[in-house]
């Protein structure tokens, strides 16, 4: 994969700030529990939209991860000792935000004998006795494929259980050096095979090949995923890869119709979409 940068962004990729009062509600709520949200952390674009609507992404097991993915802003390095308060406090700020529907993700933790897996249960535990109501979609790591810790976090009954694959797998090696397309498939299965929601998102942008996109949508199918997030990939920073090429609309309401046709569920797509992105509407959740 080579440096070149494509052109500037086109408009489609631009985006009005919103930060009315609902932002500030989520401001409050995520700063007075000294919480990380993944909208921060991954410099998400919807940041402005998605805290105005009065939904957030929660990112727990600190804010440090053990891997270097090349297309993500978060930091990595080694983390800090757990924080088992944690738990309770994403479950205090849903409660305080009223959310009738809470996405959870993480940093990886590779270096913990279950990769954190006690702690994504008891997440899940805490929110569901502070907001009973609350539906909850979860985008876990790949526990290093030990599915005994995805069936910890399972047993604490998510109504999605999400995890990435990013890109197709000829890119892995470029854009997530410490992955592996058939471990992350054989999660995404496992939590099928058992009656989950899963779900799975893809990023568009980085020199796939619309032959291997395919592929990859097939592969989701034949695990069971039922919804399938498509989206642009934004380099994050100077520090990341580059992108090879802004994706138009057209182009993904085409890759939408062609998942469509292969049975997801529910396929979103769109230049802005991230895993995360109006979540609650595959579960048909109304928002507060």
């Amino acid at each position: 994969m080579d440096n070149t940068i494509p052109e500037r962004k086109p408009a489609w990729l631009k985006v009005r700030f919103s930060a009315g009062p609902r932002y500030q509600q989520v401001r409050q709520a995520v700063d007075g529990n000294t919480l990380h949200t993944v909208c921060e952390s991954a410099r998400c674009p919807n940041l402005g939209e998605c805290w105005d609507r009065g939904t957030a992404t929660f990112m727990i097991l600190g804010d440090v991860c053990t891997r270097s993915c090349r297309f993500c802003a978060v930091k990595t390095g080694r983390p800090p000792m757990l924080d088992l308060q944690e738990p309770a406090r994403v479950a205090a700020a849903v409660k305080a935000m009223r959310l009738r529907y809470a996405v959870i993700t993480s940093v990886n933790r590779d270096e913990l004998p279950d990769g954190g897996a006690a702690v994504w249960a008891e997440t899940v535990r805490a929110i569901r006795r502070e907001s009973p109501a609350t539906r909850i979609e979860l985008l876990v790591p790949d526990f290093l494929g030990d599915l005994k810790a995805v069936d910890t976090v399972l047993a604490a009954g998510p109504d999605v259980f999400g995890h990435n694959l990013e890109t197709v797998p000829s890119l892995y090696k470029e854009v997530r050096p410490q992955a592996l397309y058939g471990r992350s498939l054989k999660v995404l299965a496992h939590a099928a095979g058992r009656g989950f929601m899963a779900k799975c998102s893809l990023m568009l942008g980085l020199g796939e090949a619309e032959a291997e996109l395919l592929q990859v949508f097939g592969d989701l199918r034949q695990a069971g995923v039922k919804i399938l997030a498509l989206g642009q990939y934004l380099q994050p920073t100077v520090e990341n890869l580059v992108v090879k090429e802004y994706v138009s609309p057209a182009r993904f309401k085409a890759l939408k119709e062609k998942a469509q046709a292969l049975g997801f569920q529910f396929v979103f797509a769109g230049p802005l979409v991230r895993s995360s992105y109006h979540a609650e509407e595959a579960t048909q959740t109304p928002l507060l």
